[in-house]
């Protein structure tokens, strides 16, 4: 990353990545989106070039039932780049629910998320997959994470509110991540697979990943301003539903029993 806060591309496309099979990509990035027309064709670009010189990948948008102009722009970009799948919600399920869609419906081993409105740049997922490259061989690796904690673009009150809850939630799940709400993430998809479900599951996923006996890094990265459509969620009501949840992961990291060394006879 550069003092700027921007990322450079292509950093880890020397190393090749396995696919599961000759006619899979060996990544695909996850993008869940809900009424962000002006931010498809833009960002879908960002991606696409930013990740051209590494492995083969494909890119699967969630629309999770959008309201404006984003399926139709959605429609429009799908001949122009055939690496572009579309998953549709009839109806909005949220981020957690467009993700999980997004990840039963991808083609390769590694997932990669990055939200949809423009604020993560695409080219920070090469930070990410490099740190998972270069952690090859490291046991039990299964989850990298973005940080925007010194580069974050948003409001005085969503950055303290922010540092506010990630501090409370590291300290009560122990999950040691400084920013879990990022949405740039690198992970493995059978390692995701073995998580529970549930909504707003997005926001805890290094807690739930450290619960299944998975280890987790942070990656520093950069951050933009939202430049385009309009943010959907609110200080307060992530607030609320944060303390609910925050106690439901509590109460299943007490509830996970070791079963230790499992062989089979």
């Amino acid at each position: 990353m550069t003092a700027s806060g921007a990322c450079h591309p292509a950093v880890w496309a020397a190393t090749e990545l396995c696919a599961p099979t000759t006619d899979a990509p060996a990544l695909s990035v996850i993008v869940p989106v809900r009424n962000e027309a002006p931010n498809i064709h833009p960002l879908l670009q960002e991606i696409t070039v930013a990740l051209a010189e590494g492995p083969s990948f494909e890119v699967v948008y969630v629309d999770d039932g959008s309201d404006d102009a984003t399926g139709a722009e959605l429609r429009a970009a799908m001949p122009l780049e055939p690496r572009l799948r579309v998953v549709r919600h009839h109806q909005a399920a949220g981020q957690s629910a467009a993700l999980r869609s997004g990840i039963l419906a991808a083609r390769a081993p590694l997932i990669a998320t990055l939200d949809g409105d423009g604020q993560n740049d695409p080219a920070c997922l090469n930070l990410l997959l490099a740190r998972y490259v270069e952690a090859d061989g490291e046991a039990r690796l299964a989850l990298i994470v973005g940080d925007r904690s010194a580069s974050r673009r948003d409001s005085w009150t969503k950055r303290k509110t922010s540092r506010v809850a990630n501090v409370v939630r590291s300290w009560f799940l122990g999950d040691r991540t400084p920013d879990t709400g990022c949405g740039l993430k690198v992970f493995r998809r059978d390692a995701y697979l073995l998580l529970p479900y549930f909504d707003h599951q997005h926001r805890f996923l290094p807690a739930l990943f450290l619960r299944e006996g998975f280890a987790v890094r942070s990656v520093p990265v950069g951050h933009r301003p939202r430049t385009r459509g309009r943010s959907k969620y609110g200080t307060f009501d992530r607030l609320a539903v944060g303390v609910v949840d925050l106690w439901g992961v509590f109460w299943l990291r007490r509830r996970r029993r070791s079963v230790g060394t499992v062989e089979e006879l």
